[in-house]
C-alpha cells in the first residue's frame, strides 16, 4: 500500500499535513498513459475540432482503446469490444471503459487521423530531448538518421484509395530514424504509387549530420541538393552500372574487410550534370557473408571503415518497421477508408514513442523488443512499471506469469 502526503494551507492556521493511501497501485497501462500530456493532446484535438460532436467517446478515450488494442493484438473491433466488456472492473484502474465496436468504427472513420499525426510530433520531440545524449556506437558527435520507407499491404477492393499494382493495396511508410534512441523523427505516409524519391526533398536536413539510406535513394539530382548543398553528409550504396572515374586512390587497412577507398566522378552523362562534385567509393567485404558492398558518400575526411560501420547502422529503421508490423500487430486494420488506416498507423507510431519515453523515463534497463514483448499481457497488472522489468531481465510473454495474467484478461 502506498502512502502520500498533502501539506493544505488553512486561513486561520498553519500548515496541516493530510496523509492518504492508495489501497491499489497502478496498473502498467495507466503509467504508460500517464505520460500522454493532456495539455498537448487536447491542443491536438482542438485544432482540427476532434471532440466537437463526441457524446460518449472523446479523442482521448479512443486513443487509449486503440492503443489497448494494439499492445494486446487485437484482430478486430468486435474483439475489442468484447475484451473490454470482459475486463469488468479492470477498466477503471486502467483508465479505459467499454465502448460499442460500430462507435470505435464511426469515430476511426470520422475523427481526422492528423490530430494524432500532431501529437506524435510532440512525442518526437520529447523522445529527442531524452535520448539527445546518448552515446552513440561509433563515437561521432554529429547526429546520425536512417532513412527508408516500408509497404504495408491492405485490401484493394475495399480500400480502392491505396491502389498499388497488380492488383494490390499498399500504404507507404517513409520514416527518418534518429539513431539516438531508435527514435522516428519524421514520418510521410502516402500510398504505394508514390515513389522514394518524391519524399527526399521534403526530408528536414540538418548541417553536418549524416543520413544513411540504401540504393533505392541512388537519385543523384535529389542527393546534390537536398544534402550536399544543405552541408549535410549520405552514406549510400552504389548502383552496379554506376559510371566513374577515379580521382584518387587512398591507402586501407585490408585485414579488416576494407577492399578500396577512392576519390571519384561520376561520368554518366545526366548523373555528372546532375552531381559535378566528387564522390568517396568505400569498397568494404562482409567476410561472414563474403559479400562486397561498394558506399558512397559526399563526406571526405572520416575513416574508411567508419563509412562501412555507417551504413550498418542503417538496419535500425529496418528494426523500427518489424516494430511497427510485428509488435504493434499491424497486420490487420480496423477499417478500411484512408482516414481509418491513416489514423491506426499514427497511432501505433504514438504507442512506439511512448514506449521508447517510458524505458528512459522509468529507468528501464530492458531492451525496447524485450519491453514490447512483455507488455502486452502484463498492461492490467497493478504494480510499479520499474519493479516488474527489474524483476527479471527478459521477461517472456510465455513465462507462468504472463500465461496466467492473459488468461485471466483475455
Amino acid at each position: 500500500m502506498n502512502f502520500w502526503i498533502k501539506f493544505c494551507t488553512f486561513a486561520d492556521g498553519p500548515q496541516m499535513a493530510l496523509i492518504y493511501c492508495d489501497a491499489y497501485k497502478k496498473t502498467i497501462f495507466s503509467q504508460i498513459m500517464s505520460l500522454v500530456s493532456r495539455y498537448d493532446f487536447q491542443k491536438c484535438v482542438d485544432r482540427y475540432k476532434g471532440d466537437r460532436h463526441a457524446k460518449t467517446l472523446t479523442c482521448l478515450d479512443q486513443f487509449k482503446i486503440m492503443s489497448f488494442a494494439q499492445f494486446t493484438d487485437r484482430s478486430s473491433l468486435r474483439d475489442i469490444e468484447m475484451t473490454l466488456e470482459f475486463c469488468g472492473k479492470g477498466l477503471y484502474h486502467a483508465g479505459l471503459r467499454t465502448v460499442p465496436k460500430s462507435t470505435l468504427a464511426e469515430a476511426n472513420e470520422k475523427r481526422n487521423w492528423m490530430i494524432y499525426r500532431d501529437f506524435a510530433k510532440v512525442l518526437i520531440k520529447w523522445a529527442k530531448e531524452l535520448y539527445r545524449d546518448d552515446y552513440f556506437r561509433l563515437g561521432l558527435n554529429e547526429m546520425v538518421y536512417a532513412l527508408d520507407s516500408t509497404s504495408i499491404r491492405i485490401c484493394l477492393e475495399l480500400s480502392p484509395w491505396a491502389e498499388f499494382h497488380h492488383g494490390e493495396g499498399c500504404v507507404k511508410m517513409h520514416t527518418l530514424i534518429d539513431l539516438r534512441g531508435s527514435i522516428p523523427s519524421y514520418i510521410v505516409m502516402t500510398n504505394g504509387l508514390v515513389h522514394d524519391s518524391k519524399v527526399m526533398p521534403m526530408i528536414p536536413v540538418e548541417e553536418h549530420a549524416f543520413y544513411l539510406m540504401d540504393k533505392g535513394y541512388i537519385f543523384f539530382k535529389q542527393l546534390y541538393e537536398c544534402f550536399h548543398l544543405k552541408h549535410a553528409y549520405f552514406v549510400t550504396r552504389a548502383k552496379d552500372n554506376m559510371l566513374y572515374n577515379i580521382i584518387e586512390e587512398y591507402e586501407v587497412d585490408k585485414s579488416t574487410g576494407l577492399i578500396s577507398d577512392q576519390l571519384i566522378r561520376l561520368t554518366g552523362l545526366k548523373p555528372s550534370v546532375q552531381y559535378p562534385e566528387p564522390l568517396r567509393m568505400v569498397v568494404y567485404e562482409d567476410y561472414v557473408t563474403n559479400n562486397v558492398y561498394r558506399f558512397l558518400t559526399n563526406n571526405l575526411t572520416i575513416d574508411s571503415l567508419t563509412v562501412a560501420e555507417l551504413y550498418r547502422e542503417r538496419w535500425s529503421v529496418e528494426l523500427f518497421f518489424r516494430w511497427i508490423k510485428q509488435h504493434l500487430h499491424i497486420k490487420k486494420f480496423y477499417g478500411t477508408t484512408e482516414n481509418a488506416v491513416y489514423l491506426q498507423l499514427w497511432i501505433a507510431v504514438c504507442d512506439y514513442l511512448l514506449l521508447i519515453i517510458a524505458k528512459k523515463h522509468f529507468n528501464i534497463p530492458q531492451t525496447l523488443h524485450t519491453i514490447s514483448k512483455s507488455i502486452g499481457p502484463l498492461l492490467f497488472k497493478q504494480d510499479d512499471i520499474r519493479s516488474i522489468f527489474k524483476v527479471t531481465k527478459e521477461l517472456s510473454i510465455n513465462s507462468p506469469e504472463s500465461q496466467y495474467i492473459e488468461g485471466y484478461l483475455f
